[in-house]
């Protein structure tokens, strides 16, 4: 299974950026994806994650009700809208597939993981 992250970048805080990752290996659809990220000399944090069949979605506190994660099954792949964006949003971020078709919010849920996508948001 390979996990391409893409569409980091610098930022303004306010503004919104779409974070996508292509899977390929195995079936998409059989099994929830997640996203991660990690901040500067913090460790790792769960951001979002999706079920297989893209019907249930669940988030941190952090960023319920400005991220959004979705997926495009016929695609094979799943995207992070962020809106409001604040520079404590800033990290790398990771996406991840776990082996199950339900979603997981701890890292240990996830078998692979793709390479992370650098956001940086500027007051």
């Amino acid at each position: 299974v390979q996990l391409q992250a893409s569409g980091g970048g610098l930022v303004q805080a306010g503004d919104s950026l779409r974070l996508s990752c292509a899977a390929s290996g195995r079936t998409f659809s059989y099994y929830g994806m997640g996203w991660f990220r990690q901040a500067p000399g913090k460790e790792r944090e769960f951001v979002a994650t999706i079920s297989g069949s893209g019907g249930s979605t669940y988030y941190a506190d952090s960023v319920a009700g400005r991220f959004t994660i979705s997926r495009d099954n016929a695609k094979s792949t799943v995207f992070l809208q962020m809106n409001s964006l604040s520079p404590e949003d800033t990290a790398v971020y990771y996406c991840a597939s776990r082996s199950s078709r339900w979603y997981g919010v701890q890292s240990s849920d996830y078998d692979y993981w793709g390479q992370g996508t650098l956001v940086t948001v500027s007051s």
